[in-house]
């Protein structure tokens, strides 16, 4: 029973690790909530769990190696992975219309790449930079939208 109780307390030492690791993962969570109740509100198709899930996953990839006490060289590894494995998923949400000879997409894979990077932030402590990230994003995504449209006499439903 003591190795069963060890393996599922396995990378927590302590109540401290454990809350610090309970925070993170929810303000991540939270964050990742903003921009994608945007998404959902604008209809685009990366929408609330799309966004929450790769801030929690950046969250976790790089949480798990600080916690250990891994060497930031090794950290930014573990980021520059992060970077490239969310533009695989990124470039999944970009599409190229031949007959309208347009691209869409642009913006809902560079909102993911942002939750990515504020997961990150996060899963390194810095909570308020991931916190002025996700404001700044959803400004622009709502705020400059909604002006650029204007501007553009774009209906709701475009993106770039």
């Amino acid at each position: 029973m003591n190795t069963l109780l060890q393996e599922l307390a396995g990378g927590i030492p302590d109540g401290e690790h454990l809350l610090r690791a309970v925070i993170r993962i929810t303000v991540s969570a939270v964050l990742g909530a903003v921009i994608g109740i945007q998404r959902e509100h604008t209809g685009k198709p990366a929408g609330l769990r799309t966004h929450m899930l790769v801030t929690m996953g950046a969250t976790l990839f790089v949480l798990v190696p600080v916690e250990m006490g891994v060497s930031i060289g090794e950290v930014g590894r573990v980021i520059q992975g992060v970077a490239t494995g969310i533009g695989f998923i990124g470039g999944g949400a970009i599409l190229k219309l031949s007959a309208e000879r347009e691209v869409r997409g642009l913006t809902t894979a560079a909102g993911i790449w942002m939750t990515a990077a504020a997961g990150v932030a996060v899963g390194l402590g810095y909570i308020a930079v991931a916190a002025l990230g996700i404001a700044a994003a959803w400004v622009i995504l709502s705020v400059v939208g909604r002006a650029e449209r204007r501007v553009e006499g774009k209906p709701k439903s475009y993106e770039r």
